[in-house]
């Protein structure tokens, strides 16, 4: 006979599968902020803008998920514009 699983025990299975999959996506976002920031340091704007991209991309697929609020999304996106056109702002 097969063993019956309560509710609870599901629950949880499933809060941790849950758990997981978000922070893999919080960690994808974390790691093209860190890269868009190195890249800026560098001063090289092309590449910086091709990781702008990316991170936009990440935070918006995050705020899609309901990994990341709205609101946290914004936040992070209007920074790491603030940052980019602060530090190539002498360039153009």
């Amino acid at each position: 006979m097969s063993v019956k699983k309560t509710s609870a025990e599901k629950r949880f299975a499933q809060s941790e599968v849950r758990r997981l999959h978000n922070k893999a996506i919080k960690s994808e976002c974390h790691t093209c902020v860190r890269q868009f920031v190195e890249t800026v340091q560098k001063k090289d704007q092309t590449a910086a803008d091709t990781k702008l991209k990316a991170l936009v991309k990440a935070l918006d697929t995050a705020c899609g998920k309901g990994v990341l609020t709205r609101n946290s999304v914004s936040r992070k996106k209007s920074r790491m514009m603030k940052l980019y056109n602060v530090s190539f702002a002498a360039a153009k």
